[in-house]
């Protein structure tokens, strides 16, 4: 098989399995977090798990660039860049500033997770391997693509710091945050990161990107939903006007 059949092969297994993950998340919450519950198998520290199983999406898309591609350039490392900005944040920084962090991960959605980044960064991985020209870094689907990326990079960073701070270190009850887009919708980190991948699909113009933003779409929506019910559910004063993820329409 060559690396243009493992592509569709790859992009297409990326396609179903979001299909799959957005009806099964419509009808089970992952019981992870605030919706964390028994019944799942073995648990651990929500710090460890979320370094494993982001840990391959760092790795993986740089061994098979180098491995696979047809050269590393410009472009690609741009590419790259970009890739390494949202998961060096994802993978390290955003544990180590998790507060309230306790033995609330099932091992089970760690290995899936795990699983889904080997498979996503191979994806993407290959299609950066393929290479791009110099001239497409003055398109306006990579300068577009580009501002949508660091404009949803930004506000899901913003959103994190925001649920940060209604905590002291060590402390696990949950509030409701009212400052910032939080005032607007209820999940507006998840907003940020589905805005950041279609970004990534534009600025790459690549079925792996396109992939990516689906998988990403029907990953976060099911779980804002919950979120947001969640809220409504424990908090009496919940704001009622505020939205479930895009403000004034949903």
């Amino acid at each position: 098989m060559d690396k243009g059949d493992l592509y569709l092969l790859l992009f297409f297994s990326e396609m179903i399995t979001a299909v799959v993950v957005f009806i099964l998340l419509m009808f089970f919450t992952a019981p992870y977090g605030k919706h964390s519950r028994k019944g799942w198998g073995p648990m651990m520290g929500s710090r460890s798990a979320w370094v494993l199983m982001e840990l391959p999406a760092v790795f993986v898309i740089v061994i098979v660039l180098v491995v696979f591609g047809k050269g590393v350039d410009f472009v690609n490392l741009t590419f790259l860049f970009l890739w390494e900005l949202h998961y060096l944040y994802r993978t390290f920084l955003f544990p180590v500033f998790m507060r309230g962090s306790r033995r609330s991960f099932p091992v089970i959605l760690v290995i899936f997770a795990l699983l889904f980044n080997c498979l996503n960064g191979t994806l993407n991985g290959i299609f950066l391997g393929f290479g791009r020209d110099m001239e497409w870094m003055y398109s306006i689907p990579f300068i577009v693509g580009t501002s949508v990326f660091f404009s949803g990079f930004a506000l899901h960073v913003m959103s994190d710091s925001i649920i940060r701070s209604l905590r002291k270190r060590g402390e696990s009850r949950y509030r409701i945050p009212v400052k910032g887009p939080f005032r607007l919708v209820s999940n507006p980190n998840y907003l940020g990161e589905i805005i950041q991948w279609w970004g990534w699909a534009l600025l790459t113009f690549s079925l792996a990107g396109v992939a990516f933003a689906v998988f990403t779409t029907a990953n976060l929506l099911p779980r804002a939903i919950s979120n947001h019910e969640w809220y409504r559910n424990h908090f009496r004063d919940y704001p009622e006007g505020r939205r479930i993820l895009i403000p004034y329409i949903f």
